[in-house]
């Protein structure tokens, strides 16, 4: 679009509660960075929104005149999708109301909060809700790519936990889906990304989870066969109220960890138990009696601390490169696979890690959403992590190897929040079934391809 009328540019922004940034605006450069500091692109505009009134005004504004839409929530997308080149953004991040409703055990939660605003909302009502691993990352991406984390396999995703969205539609419509109204619309949105709309507010189902018995295990590198076969075979049959992702990691060179095991190339499980907390010591008793950990640093923590664990040592702007695949089984073959690149570690902060999606995730119908992969047993993604932009290629080509070595031991698909730009086939291969649906969905509410900065499902 040519942007020659100023006249349209000054209607909108006398449209906006929010701010309408541009790139002479002092502000711009900060407003267009994203969590991943690979991501450099520029738009137009950014459409800075306070309300659903100002989601709709800007995805009037970007239909109306053929502009390119980006949407960003707490702006954590790896690929960097919630950011474009040349078009307008609209930017949920200053939405971050939650309302708990301690009757009802629901959260309402606008677009723009992050995993820590929820925590933050429910943790004081002693509930959670299931999300992530991270504090920082925005809860809209999450939710509507799937919602994979610590409490996985004893409360299902993140949608499985969803019982309705607000959404502005790509001709401007505010409706609601739910089971009830615009059904399609509703099954579509748990797994299909933002190809669908802007999902301006989430009610969730909360659970009655406050304290948990969590934090990490470590083994040294040359145990990790013995311990990738002995994780496989356990967390497949584990009580629901156990779980934990396995990685391949670099430690840290600080507290709490020992300065013997300072940068030290390990593997770990990170383990969350939701069960009584005088329960825990036995039922962790298989786990340690199966190898002594070279370090164990797993005991009772409140679940905020648990979810912002990671978070000083992935700060916003990191230059990430991830590749993820859904993985069923673990064979001897795959295993010294991933014990081969995982050993290779070209960065501190690269990693490798196997989320469990089995258990309670793995009882809902393939069918039932648009998020496929019900039979797998993880969720993987292959991380390459660093914060200074010279080392762009190596992480990257690291992820790419570790990633061509492994997939042929895959299932095909990808949780679509592990992906970077990576094609149509791949999009289809996510949603493997479900793909000529959500194709018929979005003929339904997005037919000329509106929302399309994302892993998108094409209208055709």
């Amino acid at each position: 679009m040519m942007l020659a009328e100023v006249e349209p540019i000054a209607q909108f922004k006398m449209n906006l509660r929010g701010k309408l940034i541009e790139p002479h605006d002092a502000d711009y450069e900060t407003c267009r960075k994203v969590y991943n500091g690979m991501i450099d692109k520029r738009p137009t505009m950014i459409a800075r929104c306070l309300d659903e009134a100002d989601v709709i005004a800007a995805v009037n504004f970007a239909r109306e005149n053929n502009l390119l839409v980006a949407i960003r929530g707490g702006g954590h997308n790896g690929a960097g999708l919630g950011m474009c080149d040349g078009g307008l953004v609209i930017d949920l991040s200053l939405m971050k109301g939650t309302h708990v409703d301690a009757v009802e055990k629901t959260i309402q939660v606008q677009g723009g909060c992050t995993l820590g605003d929820v925590d933050h909302a429910t943790h004081a009502f002693g509930m959670a809700i299931p999300m992530g691993i991270q504090s920082t990352t925005g809860i809209a991406g999450l939710t509507l790519g799937g919602g994979v984390g610590h409490l996985s396999r004893k409360c299902g995703l993140t949608i499985d936990n969803l019982l309705e969205a607000d959404v502005v539609l790509a001709d401007g419509q505010f409706v609601r889906a739910s089971e009830e109204e615009n059904s399609d619309l509703f099954w579509a949105i748990r797994g299909g990304g933002g190809n669908f709309g802007v999902v301006t507010s989430f009610l969730f189902r909360t659970h009655p989870i406050s304290m948990v018995y969590g934090g990490p295990m470590l083994w040294e590198l040359t145990d990790a066969k013995e311990v990738m076969k002995w994780y496989h075979e356990f967390i497949k049959g584990a009580s629901d109220d156990i779980n934990g992702f396995f990685a391949f990691l670099t430690v840290p060179p600080g507290p709490p960890f020992p300065e013997h095991l300072h940068l030290r190339n390990m593997c770990a499980v990170v383990w969350c138990y939701t069960g009584k907390l005088e329960d825990a010591e036995k039922a962790f008793e298989p786990i340690r009696n199966f190898k002594k950990p070279a370090l164990d640093l797993v005991g009772p923590l409140p679940v905020p601390a648990l979810q912002s664990m990671f978070d000083p040592l992935m700060p916003t702007g990191m230059q990430w490169y991830w590749k993820g695949d859904y993985v069923k089984e673990l064979t001897d073959e795959a295993i010294d696979l991933y014990i081969e690149h995982g050993s290779k570690l070209p960065t501190m902060l690269s990693t490798m890690h196997l989320y469990p999606i089995n258990g309670a995730a793995g009882r809902v119908d393939k069918n039932a959403m648009a998020w496929n992969f019900r039979d797998a047993n993880y969720a993987m993604v292959i991380a390459g992590i660093d914060p200074d932009p010279a080392n762009k290629d190596v992480i990257t080509t690291w992820a790419k190897d570790y990633w061509n070595a492994v997939h042929p031991h895959s299932e095909g698909g990808s949780y679509i929040n592990f992906m970077m730009e990576e094609g149509q086939d791949r999009v289809k291969a996510t949603y493997g079934s479900n793909y000529e649906k959500l194709v018929t969905i979005k003929k339904k509410y997005d037919p000329n391809n509106l929302f399309r900065v994302n892993q998108n499902i094409i209208p055709v």
